[in-house]
């Protein structure tokens, strides 16, 4: 192991604000029957962290398979209603037993069901953000779980992975949610417990020479194209691609993540010790408090497609949109909503927020700053995103 790498690894020994997230595969046995005694060791070496006074979130999977187990389900459900179902029967007893597993060790633990929306919701994410730096002070274990017997976020992406629904991806098994709870709560380090290793040079159960890959110093997109449809289990609906984009959202903002194997003997004392296990993501310079919100913000609400001169003016000169750099508008957003930043091709460059909304922003584009007051009446801004506004980049 390298000097460098060495460095990197220790520093984990200091994270004193530290999220976890175990994966379904961590939680159960084949996504239905509750790995009991796994889950102990876990709840024991989470508790162990809080007592010595660190500060732990876990966000946890599970509820659907408990729920199929409840209810005598021998199958995953393929209705979406049914697995909804079962979140909402199995989330109430997943969530007695970390209840009792914490409390027999003196450890105080509050549930906080979220959906994505509530990160992406300025006024819900710091209401949320609140309510867990409250309990983390107060001495409890903030237990979440992404809300799915009224969010379908997840469930659809389990439909999706299985062949069931077509779509776009979104971030599965918790591991978009963790990694925006990471950065909501400016937390030290975010481990993502799961069924593998970390990530690998390839895919193990195809190239038998891959290897794990100790640390990386980055994710970029043909990483996350390499790793699509990696490890995915029957029961969970994440994979290293999905905590690859979690990995690759937390460490650009300032949180250190480490993908390890959930089922290792002592995996967190020894990710914390700065031993060898799984894969790092060292973090990057973390961005102020504004940049912070746009970035990880939740579903967008629109965006500007703009021109190449106007976006080489964004990347290189880190100028603002101005209206004349704007080809088309999509979407109906208002005022200080989030709007993505696109090329032509539809690749997304950025995010920021909109000084006018989006039909105001029609009547803009292809236009000069200089005639804002004619086709408005008003002119609140010259740019339709001004530059302390916008986040450029690997959003």
């Amino acid at each position: 192991m390298s000097t460098a790498m060495s460095a990197s690894r220790l520093q984990l020994a200091e994270a004193h604000r530290i999220v976890v997230k175990l994966g379904t595969h961590v939680v159960t046995h084949d996504g239905v029957e509750l790995a009991l005694g796994r889950l102990m060791g876990l709840v024991e070496s989470l508790a162990r962290l809080r007592q010595a006074g660190r500060e732990v979130v876990l966000v946890s999977s599970g509820a659907v398979g408990m729920g199929m187990r409840v209810l005598g389900l021998k199958e995953r459900p393929r209705s979406l209603g049914l697995r909804q179902a079962c979140a909402a029967v199995g989330q109430s007893h997943l969530m007695g037993v970390y209840t009792q597993a914490f409390g027999q060790l003196g450890v105080t633990v509050a549930q906080v069901l979220l959906t994505q929306e509530d990160l992406g919701d300025r006024e819900r994410a710091l209401c949320v953000r609140t309510t867990l730096m409250r309990l983390l002070e107060l001495g409890a274990i903030p237990i979440l779980n992404e809300n799915d017997s009224v969010s379908v976020r997840e469930l659809v992406e389990y439909q999706r992975v299985q062949g069931q629904e077509s779509g776009p991806p979104a971030f599965g098994d918790n591991d978009g949610l963790s990694a925006r709870v990471a950065v909501s709560l400016d937390a030290d380090l975010l481990l993502l417990l799961t069924d593998v290793d970390g990530v690998y040079t390839a895919h193990p159960s195809h190239d038998p020479t891959a290897t794990r890959i100790p640390e990386l110093a980055g994710v970029d997109d043909e990483m996350l194209a390499r790793a699509a449809g990696a490890s995915i289990g029957t029961g969970g609906t994440g994979g290293i691609s999905s905590k690859l984009e979690a990995a690759r959202l937390a460490s650009s903002e300032g949180t250190a993540v480490l993908i390890a194997n959930g089922s290792q003997p002592r995996i967190v004392e020894r990710a914390l010790a700065g031993e060898d296990v799984g894969t790092l993501i060292p973090s990057s310079d973390r961005r102020p408090a504004r940049q912070r919100y746009i970035a990880i913000s939740g579903p967008r609400r629109g965006a500007l497609v703009v021109n190449d001169g106007a976006l080489l003016a964004l990347v290189r000169r880190k100028a603002s949109l101005l209206p004349i750099g704007v080809v088309t508008v999509e979407g109906d957003f208002g005022k200080g909503d989030v709007v993505e930043i696109r090329d032509g091709s539809g690749r997304v460059h950025g995010r920021g927020l909109a000084n006018y909304d989006a039909e105001a922003c029609r009547r803009l584009a292809g236009r000069h700053s200089d005639e804002i007051d004619a086709l408005l009446g008003f002119r609140s801004y010259d740019a339709v995103v001004t530059r302390d506004n916008l986040v450029m980049g690997s959003v």
